[in-house]
C-alpha cells in the first residue's frame, strides 16, 4: 500500500512546488536584468555578406551579414525585418535560409532593433530527452518510470527550493543538506521500496555526502576558496548586490550536488549485496558479512572514483589544455583556484563515496541484526505462551 501511495504524493508534491513556488519565491529575484525581448524568428535569405573562413575552426565564418528574417512570436510576430549579424570568437551563428534560430528584440530611441542571438537548440534537447524516457521506461519498466519521477523530484526539488532558498539570504550549507537528505530518502523509496535495504542505502548515502560537503567546506576555509572563484562565480557578484546571496556556501553545495548520484549509486550497491549475502546464507556471521561487503565495495569504489574525478576532469577540460598550451609551471597553474576547486570537488567526493562504503556495510548489517533480535523474541514469546 505504501509503496503504491508513495508516487501519487510525489507527483503531488512535484505539481505543488511548481505551482507554489514561484509565487512564495518572486521577492527573492528582484528586478529583471535582460530588458530586450527573446523571440523565435526564421531567416527568408541573405540580403548581403562580407566573411572569411575562420583560420582556427573548420566551418566557421567571420565579418558580417544582413538578413532578411520572419519573426514567429513575441510582440512583433508577423513581421519581417532585416538583421544585422556580426560573426566573431565568441559570436559565430551563420545565418542561411531556412535557419530558425532565438532573436533578441530591444528598443533603442523609441526604435526597435533585433539581433540574431543564438540557433533555436531546444527542439533537439526535446527529442534527445524523449528517447532517453522512452528507452528507460521500454527497458526499467515500472521501476524505470520511478527512476524518471525520482529524477524530475530531484530537479524540482533543486529549482523550486533550493536555489530561492539560496537567494532569500538563508545560510545554503544546512539548506543543501536537508534537501540532499529529502532528495536521497525520496529517490530510494521510490526505487527500492520500504525495505531493509533501502533504509541502510538512505542513512549510508546521507552520511557519504554529507562527509563530502563538509570536507569541501572546510577546505574552502583553509584554502581561502568560496563559489566567486566557481565558473559562473564572478557573475554572480552582480547578482549578490541586488541580493541576499550567500556567495560563501555555493563551493559546499555544489560539490554536494556533484558528489549525491554516485554517492547514492555506492549506498544502494552495498545495501543490496549484503542484502543478498544474507538471504543466500542467513547464518552468515556479522563480520563475515561485513568483510564480504567490503570485498564488493573495492571494486565499485574503484569504478566510481573513477567515474567522479572523470567528470569533473572533464569539466575542467578546457582549463587543462589551456595551461598545457601555455606551456604553464607546476607552481604557477595549481594554485590558480578554478583548478584548485576542481581538485577539492573531485578528492572531496570520492572521499564521500569510500566512506559510505563501510559505513552502509555497517549500517546493513545493524539492521539485519536487529531484524534477527525481534524474531528470536518474537520465537521466545511463542515457546513461553505455549
Amino acid at each position: 500500500m505504501k509503496e503504491k501511495l508513495l508516487p501519487i504524493l510525489v507527483v503531488i508534491s512535484i505539481v505543488l512546488m511548481a505551482w507554489l513556488s514561484p509565487k512564495y519565491t518572486v521577492g527573492f529575484k528582484g528586478g529583471k536584468i535582460f530588458r530586450q525581448e527573446f523571440v523565435t524568428g526564421r531567416v527568408i535569405k541573405v540580403l548581403n555578406e562580407n566573411l572569411m573562413k575562420d583560420p582556427v575552426m573548420e566551418g566557421k565564418f567571420r565579418g558580417n551579414q544582413t538578413l532578411e528574417v520572419k519573426l514567429l512570436d513575441g510582440s512583433m510576430k508577423g513581421k519581417t525585418v532585416s538583421v544585422y549579424n556580426s560573426l566573431s570568437n565568441l559570436h559565430n551563428t551563420y545565418g542561411k535560409p531556412g535557419l530558425k534560430a532565438i532573436f533578441t528584440v530591444r528598443e533603442n530611441n523609441g526604435k526597435k532593433i533585433v539581433w540574431l542571438y543564438n540557433e533555436k537548440r531546444d527542439t533537439y534537447i526535446y527529442i534527445l530527452s524523449s528517447i532517453f524516457l522512452l528507452i528507460v521506461c521500454i527497458l526499467g519498466k515500472i521501476k524505470g518510470i520511478k527512476s524518471i519521477l525520482s529524477l524530475i523530484f530531484t530537479g524540482a526539488v533543486i529549482i523550486y527550493i533550493m536555489i530561492p532558498l539560496m537567494f532569500s539570504g538563508v545560510n545554503p550549507i544546512p539548506i543543501a543538506i536537508g534537501l540532499a537528505s529529502i532528495i536521497t530518502l525520496v529517490s530510494f523509496l521510490l526505487i527500492g521500496g520500504f525495505e531493509r535495504k533501502t533504509y541502510s542505502a538512505i542513512i549510508g548515502a546521507i552520511f557519504g555526502i554529507t562527509l563530502a560537503g563538509t570536507i569541501s567546506y572546510l577546505s574552502g576555509i583553509i584554502m581561502n576558496l568560496s563559489g566567486i572563484n566557481m565558473e559562473g562565480g564572478e557573475q554572480l557578484l552582480y547578482i549578490a548586490k541586488n541580493h541576499s546571496l550567500q556567495v560563501q556556501g555555493l563551493l559546499f553545495v555544489a560539490i554536494l550536488i556533484g558528489s549525491l548520484g554516485a554517492v547514492m549509486d555506492v549506498a544502494m550497491s552495498i545495501a543490496s549485496s549484503v542484502n543478498e549475502l544474507h538471504q543466500t546464507n542467513p547464518t552468515m556471521g556479522g563480520k563475515k558479512l561485513f568483510i564480504s561487503a567490503m570485498n564488493i565495495g573495492k571494486d565499485i569504489m574503484g569504478t566510481m572514483v573513477n567515474t567522479l574525478i572523470l567528470a569533473f576532469a572533464g569539466g575542467a577540460l578546457p582549463t587543462m589544455m589551456m595551461i598545457w598550451g601555455y606551456n604553464m609551471e607546476y607552481s604557477q597553474f595549481i594554485n590558480i583556484p578554478t583548478i584548485v576547486i576542481e581538485i577539492v570537488n573531485a578528492l572531496a567526493g570520492s572521499i564521500g563515496i569510500i566512506a559510505a562504503v563501510p559505513f552502509t556495510g555497517a549500517i546493513s548489517i545493524l539492521l539485519i541484526n536487529r531484524e534477527k533480535g525481534r524474531k528470536f523474541e518474537n520465537e521466545k514469546g511463542k515457546i513461553f505462551t505455549k
